[in-house]
């Protein structure tokens, strides 16, 4: 039976007459933990995502050993029921420690057992259960049948365990570094199914051999009492990098500002491009490179050229269904219009409700957006796919500047778990090429604009003479992205349409991310509402 008794230092103490291995098969001690302990503890998580909702009630779902001759944690998937939204379920992994000793990070809760006094913990804040994770993978057989199932590559030998640390910056996921040299993630929040990100890293680099994504090295999955096959935890080599693409084109996007002032750059001079119109760097006028400089747009034309390697691999399989690429259909059309006017009518009504909180230019294009509501809902249900010739392919889902490391003269794409709004099941469907190409060109827009916000103080122009010289530079960065991408795709032969219909998709997948992103920006940053607003009047006036 289990009680709360006061302990001397005024602290609860929870006890159970069971031993640690057996704590699991005590009902009153999970009754007592799920309601009174871990509705307090996973709200405080970075993780947890249901920040928003009001917690019903925590069932667990389901709960597996994760042990190594007599080393014994216990991994929970707890189903977490809010009052007014679906349900989530997350992936929690507790050890007990008895050590007093014992950093109070990752502390769940003291307990009392039959045989000792100590704390459960997220087990990931100890490196004995870290080591255990390392040692099952890197052993893993080729043909696991157990309920927990380790997974490692073929014909890779992992070294001895020498030493692990948490990550420590994410938000949604925890990964742990191995011997300086590889990198576990914890899927926090899980679904019934494979994670997007397992497969996708699992088939691109070591099915496809695609050279500018992580490698990967095995996983830990579970199979579920309804045998459905879970991703728990995905191995991958820890790439040398100098940080993340976002951060490197914010320094690079700032000497550009800083350049119309030393080189006193006059905007009437410098010669405009039209919209998504591919051009070679050799192409572009003079002007243009005195200004924006010849290595930014190196380094855009090197992200394209990758950006369409890995479509070209994402594209190439016709052995395995999740990944042959197929055409546009009724099917996808209806699934593609159900999905954005139900996004749409929620970022109208939240327009709506927090105009008072946006000014200036922002709360303009706020009016313009709510004023063209008709026009937009018509231009996302005019989607129609008896005119597109193109390729259906999984990608990346969820692509942005965050999601790619600089090395060198290189870049590396990480992360293909998807967008974090859709189900997992949306996740998996086959989409343009083109929207991937979007998600980066809406990151590209953010890039300017963070730039302009950030450093404002140090430029002599105005705010709007800004945004217009950045306008221009965006149109720039686009054209150099589109010369290479189309022309890397085409000697390929994946197939992303011809020009009219690689506009009219980019122009579509541009209006659903930028329509996507205001969501976010009302809710969290209402200043910065002007970068989707601005996005979206940008394709409705194209």
């Amino acid at each position: 039976m289990t009680n709360k008794t006061n302990t001397t230092s005024n602290s609860s103490l929870f006890s159970s007459k069971n031993k640690w291995e057996e704590l699991i098969e005590d009902k009153d001690f999970v009754n007592v933990f799920l309601s009174d302990v871990l509705e307090d503890y996973i709200q405080k998580q970075r993780w947890y995502g249901g920040k928003s909702s009001k917690i019903k009630y925590i069932e667990l779902s389901e709960y597996f050993r994760i042990q190594k001759e007599g080393e014994v944690y216990f991994g929970l998937i707890l189903e977490v029921n809010f009052v007014e939204a679906f349900y989530h379920h997350y992936f929690l992994p507790i050890a007990f420690v008895s050590d007093e000793n014992y950093t109070k990070e990752g502390r769940i809760l003291p307990l009392k057992l039959k045989d000792q006094e100590g704390f459960i913990i997220d087990a990931t804040h100890l490196e004995a259960f870290r080591k255990v994770v390392y040692e099952r993978i890197s052993t893993a057989l080729p043909i696991d049948k157990t309920p927990v199932q380790y997974h490692k590559t073929e014909g890779f030998k992992f070294p001895t365990y020498e030493s692990s640390r948490l990550m420590g910056v994410e938000q949604s996921n925890t990964s742990v570094i191995y011997n300086d040299a590889y990198i576990l993630k914890f899927f926090r929040r899980i679904y019934a199914d494979k994670n997007p990100d397992y497969e996708m890293s699992r088939f691109l680099s070591h099915k496809k051999e695609f050279k500018n994504t992580p490698p990967y090295l095995g996983s830990m999955n579970i199979i579920d009492s309804e045998n459905v096959n879970i991703t728990i935890g995905l191995m991958q080599k820890l790439v040398p990098n100098n940080g993340d693409a976002w951060e490197y084109f914010l320094k690079e996007i700032h000497k550009v500002y800083k350049n119309i002032d030393s080189k006193n750059i006059s905007f009437a001079n410098l010669p405009d491009v039209e919209m998504f119109e591919r051009v070679k760097i050799s192409e572009v006028s003079p002007q243009i490179i005195d200004w924006i400089g010849l290595h930014l747009l190196n380094k855009v034309k090197v992200l394209a050229k990758r950006t369409a390697e890995m479509h070209i691999a994402l594209g190439s399989e016709f052995e395995e269904t999740a990944f042959t690429p197929t055409r546009f259909n009724g099917d996808y059309t209806v699934w593609l219009k159900n999905r954005l006017t139900y996004q749409f009518q929620n970022r109208l009504n939240l327009a709506e409700n927090n105009l008072h909180k946006l000014e200036g230019y922002s709360l303009e294009l706020a009016q313009e957006f709510l004023d063209s509501k008709n026009e937009i809902r018509k231009r996302l249900v005019n989607f129609d796919w008896t005119k597109l010739k193109g390729e259906r392919i999984r990608i990346h889902g969820d692509y942005h500047l965050g999601q790619v490391l600089v090395q060198d003269d290189d870049f590396c794409i990480l992360d293909f778990e998807g967008e974090p709004e859709s189900t997992i099941r949306d996740r998996k469907v086959k989409q343009p090429p083109l929207k991937d190409v979007a998600g980066l060109f809406r990151s590209f827009h953010y890039a300017i604009y963070s730039t302009i916000f950030n450093h404002q103080d140090e430029y002599n122009k105005e705010q709007t003479a800004l945004f217009e010289y950045g306008e221009l530079l965006y149109k720039y960065m686009v054209s150099i992205f589109m010369e290479t991408y189309v022309a890397t795709t085409k000697e390929a032969n994946l197939h992303i349409g011809y020009r009219n219909e690689r506009r009219f998709l980019l122009k579509y997948c541009l209006l659903e991310k930028a329509i996507y992103e205001l969501g976010y920006e009302l809710n969290s940053r209402p200043k910065w509402t002007i970068i989707p607003l601005k996005g979206i009047a940008n394709i409705l006036n194209s």
